[in-house]
């Protein structure tokens, strides 16, 4: 990547994130694209150059990690079981932030973003988000495999099946009582799916 395409891309992210602080923080309906623009220290009209709404900002981020996490699983040891290369690859790619790595993270934080995920404004962007990036890390899978993301089923029901992973890890985090760090739900979730998803013993 150019110097100019890495610049153009950590503008995107700095926008991505900028729109989900002040949205945890304030709530959705009280943040503006000024304000987004704002605090990352560009104009309105640089804000539209990258996103059509403050909700796509937003739900970019999603797609962001996949991108990642698809570029972590092309850069791991080609002789390294696929599994545990994927696993490896979200544990390094997909973490949230830093508030939720922790053994107690911010509550504020935690009601905060469960609040904007549960915004009705939201739900179609982060949709959006989700098929695209199931289709990145759909790429990578076939990359590694020698499959076909086109005609195989196989990178599409891998791709699938880590995405309901993050989705289950990411909705459980929102929830669970007490709070606990997202990193540790999201290895849990990985594990079990690459045993094999065993039934729960009693």
């Amino acid at each position: 990547m150019g110097l100019r395409e890495q610049k153009k891309r950590d503008t995107r992210i700095a926008l991505s994130w900028a729109a989900i602080r002040l949205t945890v923080d304030r709530g959705f309906d009280n943040v503006k694209v000024d304000d987004i623009a704002a605090e990352v220290g560009v104009s309105p009209r640089t804000f539209n150059n990258y996103f059509s709404s403050k909700a796509e900002a937003i739900a970019a981020r999603h797609f962001e990690r996949a991108a990642r996490i698809a570029d972590e699983l092309r850069a791991r040891p080609s002789g390294e079981p696929l599994w545990e290369a994927i696993s490896n690859a979200v544990l390094i790619g997909a973490p949230l932030d830093t508030k939720a790595e922790d053994s107690h993270p911010d509550a504020r934080w935690v009601a905060g973003v469960r609040l904007m995920t549960e915004h009705p404004a939201l739900q179609g962007e982060f949709l959006k988000a989700a098929m695209a990036a199931e289709q990145e890390l759909a790429a990578a899978v076939a990359e590694r495999t020698g499959t076909d993301v086109v005609r195989d089923l196989y990178p599409r029901l891998v791709a699938g099946t880590v995405g309901a992973a993050i989705s289950a890890s990411t909705d459980l985090w929102l929830r669970i009582s007490p709070p606990t760090s997202y990193s540790e739900l999201l290895r849990d979730a990985l594990d079990q799916v690459t045993r094999g998803l065993p039934a729960p013993t009693a």
